[in-house]
């Protein structure tokens, strides 16, 4: 054995030892790479997962800010369909108020015309003409237009065949004038 042969060996050796060594870091390194592979890819397969969970909530509270303004539109729908009911009833409060006042007046009008009449007829039969013609000119004068006798009816109230007010109005009058 020569000098060389134990340094060939320890060369040999330490080439071995080199060989086996790189195969051990090289095995290392891939399993390193591997896990930070493998960590990345379960990280970003994390972040998928939670991008899609932002993504439903963000989903359903769009769906109910959605819900919510349709919800306010057909509320101002209805408050506007509301305001204009309430315009109309308004108008036919006041129309309603009008004619009622109409009416009432009317019925006034009819109540003092039956009144006079009674009293007209009662003083004709009595006798009383003068009384009678007094009473007749207040069923002349005109009251807002339209004299008094025009709200005498018309047509008999009893079933009893006689006259009308208003006939036996003319009746009375012709006879007293």
């Amino acid at each position: 054995m020569t000098q060389q042969e134990p340094k060939r060996r320890s060369s040999a050796s330490l080439q071995h030892q080199a060989e086996h060594t790189r195969t051990r870091r090289r095995i290392s390194v891939m399993g390193y790479l591997l896990v930070l592979f493998v960590a990345a890819f379960l990280l970003l397969l994390l972040a998928y997962f939670q991008q899609q969970r932002i993504n439903t909530d963000t989903n359903n509270a769009l769906q109910q800010s959605v819900s919510a303004v349709q919800s306010i539109q057909n509320l101002m729908a209805d408050n506007e369909t509301l305001r204009s009911q309430v315009a109309d009833l308004e108008e036919q409060v006041e129309t309603l108020t009008a004619r009622s006042q109409e009416l009432a007046d009317t019925m006034e009008k009819q109540t003092r015309a039956m009144d006079l009449f009674w009293q007209v007829d009662e003083a004709y039969v009595r006798g009383r003409y003068v009384l009678c013609r007094q009473l007749i000119q207040s069923l002349e004068d005109l009251s807002d237009g339209a004299p008094l006798k025009s709200y005498l009816p018309t047509e008999s109230t009893t079933d009893n065949d006689r006259f009308s007010p208003a006939e036996r109005y003319q009746e009375i009058f012709k006879a007293v004038f």
